[in-house]
């Protein structure tokens, strides 16, 4: 059964809700007020969704970043929120830089700077062939409006996000980065009965049409899948890692990491 869930989520600073479209329009104007009132730096409103590339989601984090958090903060916020299973690789890329690339024989020579010891060197061939940035830069170094990041976080069964940098203010963020909203736990049903909330997904049968369960159909599933008992029964969680190798979910904001349950 194809699914598309509505995708909303509550804005820290008033507790109202938006749609995924207009979260980042009113997040703005929040920031433009703290602006005016905080203490004066740099910082970013940073929107972060899974990659277009695999299709319509209704995850999204809207981030407030203060410009001198590294990448790496970036990307440990991102494996504690959405991703973190098994200690997985991960990586920042800026297609832009990638088109501009010099091939194969850019990365046989960034292979050379890398046995030589020259890592500043190294960094800025790997960026300019690949288009990765180092996770030690700063992202003050990185960011600007509009600029468009993709991320991966294992290069086996890979989860791609996709970053946009919003806007850009005049205000140092209160911390490193902020979860200012996050979409609300997804309306899910049962592929089965197609009623009731799903609450487990099934590893092995996650690309086939049936693949969420609620409790009761979960039962009847491990009736016809001996895997689902014995390895393939994840969770449902928040997450666009949901259902992919050992992810059961996050340690940040785990009151919104469960199942969608309905207003009675």
């Amino acid at each position: 059964m194809e699914q598309n869930p509505k995708s909303e989520g509550k804005c820290l600073f008033c507790g109202k809700t938006f749609a995924k479209a207009g979260m980042n329009r009113h997040l703005k104007t929040h920031l433009e007020q703290k602006a005016k009132t905080g203490q004066p730096g740099f910082s970013f409103l940073l929107k972060i969704e899974q990659h277009p590339r695999w299709g319509k989601s209704p995850y999204f984090l809207s981030l407030w970043v203060n410009s001198e958090a590294r990448m790496k903060d970036v990307d440990q916020f991102l494996r504690d929120i959405w991703l973190e299973c098994c200690g997985h690789l991960s990586a920042f890329r800026d297609p832009q830089a990638r088109r501009s690339g010099g091939g194969m024989w850019g990365l046989f020579e960034a292979d050379e700077l890398l046995e030589q010891g020259k890592m500043k060197e190294y960094e800025k061939l790997m960026e300019e062939t690949s288009g990765e940035i180092p996770m030690s830069r700063k992202v003050k170094d990185v960011f600007h409006t509009d600029l468009k990041l993709e991320y991966e976080y294992d290069f086996g069964s890979t989860t791609a996000l996709q970053l946009t940098v919003v806007a850009a203010f005049p205000v140092k963020a209160d911390k490193k980065i902020i979860l200012l909203s996050r979409n609300e736990p997804a309306e899910w049903l049962c592929d089965l009965c197609k009623t009731a909330p799903a609450t487990q997904i099934c590893a092995v049968h996650i690309w086939d049409e049936d693949s969420m369960f609620c409790d009761k159909c979960a039962k009847k599933h491990a009736k016809v899948c001996e895997d689902f008992a014995d390895y393939a029964a994840m969770p449902v969680v928040n997450s666009p890692r949901m259902g992919v190798c050992a992810y059961e979910g996050g340690v940040i904001d785990q009151e919104r990491d469960g199942v969608f349950v309905k207003n009675v």
